[in-house]
């Protein structure tokens, strides 16, 4: 493709005018498929995150929906991308908005953790082009706000991540109700061996457009692995963004939990962090991406949610925190960095209990990632103890203001007489303190607590004279006596969907796992 343009393509004007305002010039390694899009053919992609694949499919397909210009009925949409998470959905949207912004074309992306209204609405009118996260396009379909039998192009994207997160299932809910006749382009960064039966389902006599070899990392990228014991990392990461080349960098981690004990470590630091993952609501998942790509954070901390199709400019470094468990994650989460043609650098910190997953990356990618060792454990111990004792400084002035955040629910900062006694995290009335040990001088029980572990909070008893003792949290739970909410018990069944940060349906029990 290196001596293609978009003119010789035959892509209609419109579309060419709308790339030249963007400033592209020449198509993407994934653009081989184009002229056999355009002819209404199917298309099979093996094509990795960075190789520019949503512009690969969107030309093609506003082209054919421009050539044969059709109101769309109220309720249907004429062609309908699946994407598995809702920040790709949002991003496939804005391409698709702006390649075809001289088109008019009616465009709306549906996903989960927002009202209905909106998109309720947007279905109403009727749709050219739809993109959607399985979950909530399913309780669209069966609230009857949405008939599939128009549809003319249907895409599936970034199919093996679909698999990772327990989406086969309602994937053909979804192609059950597509007419027969339809243009079906299929697009995975990997083949194993159900994404190539759901393929063998869907396709008919496809043309089969391969970038790169199946789970290559890109080139531009150099990697490297950091051997660190896990209690060192935080104090490492930090140590690293000393190097003002570390200008925007993406960290992913294993778990929502670990992602933001991350974000909040590097600010006490002193770097400006933020931290995203399917706990966030969409509109701080959105505000914290925003800020990054403004420049605002210069770190953005993040689960496997971010691992794919989130197309930020200027990501120098991507560091794997925590190594995935799954080893082809890795290829998507460095390909954030070197995007657009851009060199990168991919840092992963290895502990001893990860040798495994490090050995099935190398097994994957088919190469052996270079070490670094670029520890000295007695700088990191006093830089750790530094950060330590500013967040805990800070967490106490934060306490000392009435403004704590492990106040109860709801609760107001500020004096309250029924909690000067010993503060407890959950809220609820404290363990009081006799009134005879403050009168005769005795030293009254304070709350122990550490906002970097995380630990709980408990009462310890200073009085030499009496001996130790502690409420233990259970002790505190009968001393609180307030109902407690529990979450509904699945069996023990919990699978990678529910474990993963994916937008699920609105009647999810109906659905797999």
């Amino acid at each position: 493709m290196s001596n293609t343009t978009f003119e010789s393509l035959g892509l209609n004007k419109a579309l060419l005018s709308a790339l030249t305002a963007k400033g592209y010039t020449t198509p993407t390694p994934s653009s081989k498929g184009h002229p056999d899009v355009m002819k209404g053919k199917d298309l099979l992609g093996i094509a990795q995150t960075g190789t520019g694949k949503t512009a690969a499919f969107a030309l093609p397909i506003l082209h054919r929906l421009a050539e044969n210009r059709v109101a769309p009925v109220p309720r249907t949409t004429r062609c309908l991308i699946l994407s598995p998470t809702r920040e790709l959905a949002s991003q496939i949207g804005e391409m698709f908005k702006i390649y075809g912004q001289h088109l008019g074309f009616r465009v709306a992306v549906i996903f989960g953790g927002v009202k209905y209204g909106a998109q309720e609405r947007a279905l109403q009118q009727g749709l050219d082009i739809l993109v959607a996260a399985p979950g909530r396009l399913l309780d669209h379909i069966q609230g009857k706000m949405l008939d599939l039998s128009q549809t003319e192009i249907f895409v599936l994207d970034e199919a093996d991540q679909m698999l990772d997160l327990g989406f086969i299932k309602p994937i053909r809910q979804i192609t059950q109700r597509l007419p027969a006749r339809r243009q079906n382009l299929f697009f995975s960064a990997t083949m194993p061996a159900e994404i190539g039966k759901l393929a063998s389902e869907l396709l008919k006599d496809p043309v089969k457009v391969s970038v790169t070899p199946q789970a290559t990392t890109v080139e531009r990228i150099k990697q490297s692995v950091v051997w660190i014991e896990q209690g060192r990392k935080r104090a490492l990461l930090t140590e690293m963004f000393s190097d003002p080349a570390y200008t925007r960098c993406l960290v992913f981690t294993k778990t929502k939990h670990g992602a933001d004990k991350v974000a909040a470590y590097l600010e006490a630091g002193g770097v400006e962090a933020g931290a995203i993952h399917g706990n966030k609501s969409q509109p701080q998942r959105e505000r914290a991406l925003q800020a990054f790509k403004d420049g605002k954070l210069r770190v953005l901390v993040a689960t496997d949610i971010a691992a794919r199709g989130i197309d930020v400019d200027k990501v120098t470094h991507v560091v794997n925190f925590e190594l995935p468990y799954v080893p082809e994650a890795y290829v998507h989460r460095i390909g954030r960095a070197a995007r657009a043609g851009k060199d990168g650098t991919a840092i992963s910190f290895v502990a001893g209990d990860e040798m495994k997953l490090l050995k099935d990356i190398e097994k994957v990618t088919r190469q052996k990632i270079p070490a670094s060792d670029r520890r000295n454990d007695k700088q990191l111990a006093q830089l750790d103890a530094t950060i330590m004792a500013t967040g805990v400084a800070k967490k106490a002035s934060i306490d000392s203001a009435g403004k704590s955040e492990h106040q109860g629910r709801g609760g107001r900062g500020g004096r309250n007489p029924r909690r000067d006694g010993v503060k407890l995290e959950g809220g609820g009335q404290p363990h009081r303190v006799r009134k005879g040990a403050a009168a005769q001088g005795r030293p009254t029980p304070e709350r122990t607590y550490d906002p970097m572990s995380g630990e709980r909070p408990r009462t310890v008893n200073n009085d030499p004279r009496q001996p130790s003792t502690r409420v233990e949290p259970k002790a505190v739970d009968q001393l609180n006596r307030r109902p407690r909410r529990r979450r509904p018990s699945n069996g023990g069944r919990a699978t990678a969907a529910r474990r993963a940060d994916c937008d699920r349906p609105h009647n999810s029990h109906r659905l797999p796992g």
